[in-house]
């Protein structure tokens, strides 16, 4: 198995396998069914994936039906120095630490990056992100509590632009989805990034909580709904047994997974390989 998704996968795999009787060459539908509840697949998703299988199912035939889940289009690449990205998600679900472990990504192929503590609404994620920023030893935008958080990610911009970075990387508050105030302050500051450099934020990701499983759909959505997410980027996926609610996530909002995080350290943030992913869970289940 591979080492960084057999890593994050580790409570989900025990889980699974748990609850196999025996690894063998096929199962029964009903097997299938019971191990996928296990790993906090959803049920109608599960019923989809079941109705096209024959009544053995073999590894096969299973892999190329959850594959298929991940068949969103890719990301177009975009050749913008530099190339800005919004973070957005609620609070609790991982966002600064993630933006400190894209930054130590970028950093180690070489490339530039500037930070913007964007959160505004709390003290504690300013100064958070500037502790990451620090310790990883690159530049940060950060106001006071309370400020305009649209200025901070402007300033960030210009100063990225001046400065030719190639990365800027700019936090958001993650105050509950449900609040019209956040969605109208998330959509001003799109529209600053847009004009401190056309075309940007280049990105727009939301960080979901892997503990909180399918769960995590509907908070999803509602973020899509006000600013229209780019990719996904899912937390804290070493510490649940809900591992299979990727394949919900990816079927329902049909968005592709960029990255997964795969333990506590600044290096512990993959790039999301459905192929490697889908083996994982399966080696849980057959010969």
């Amino acid at each position: 198995m591979f080492g960084f998704i057999k890593k994050a996968l580790k409570k989900t795999v025990e889980n699974i396998e748990e609850n196999v009787e025996k690894k063998k060459k096929e199962a029964t539908k009903e097997e299938i069914e019971e191990l996928l509840i296990e790993a906090d697949v959803e049920y109608d998703l599960i019923e989809k994936i079941l109705a096209s299988l024959p009544a053995k199912v073999n590894r096969v035939s299973l892999k190329n039906e959850l594959l298929f889940l991940f068949s969103t289009p890719q990301l177009p690449k975009i050749n913008a120095k530099p190339f800005v990205e919004l973070i957005i998600g609620v609070n609790g679900a991982g966002k600064t630490t993630t933006i400190a472990k894209l930054a130590y990504l970028y950093k180690q192929r070489g490339e530039s990056v500037i930070l913007g503590a964007g959160d505004t609404f709390r003290a504690a994620a300013i100064e958070q992100l500037t502790r990451w920023a620090q310790r990883l030893e690159i530049p940060i935008v950060a106001t006071k509590q309370g400020h305009d958080p649209s200025a901070v990610a402007y300033d960030t911009i210009a100063k990225a632009k001046a400065k030719e970075f190639d990365h800027a990387i700019i936090d958001t508050a993650g105050r509950l989805h449900t609040q019209s105030n956040l969605a109208e302050e998330l959509k001003k500051i799109v529209r600053v990034c847009n004009k401190a450099m056309e075309g940007a934020p280049h990105r727009k990701l939301l960080v979901l909580d892997g503990t909180q499983g399918s769960s995590s759909i509907n908070q999803a959505k509602v973020f899509n709904e006000m600013v229209g997410v780019d990719g996904i980027i899912v937390t804290k996926l070493d510490g649940t047994a809900k591992g299979g609610s990727l394949l919900s996530i990816s079927h329902e909002l049909k968005l592709p997974i960029l990255y997964v995080g795969t333990g506590e350290g600044v290096e512990d943030l993959a790039e999301f390989n459905p192929n490697e992913y889908v083996d994982t869970i399966l080696d849980a289940i057959f010969e």
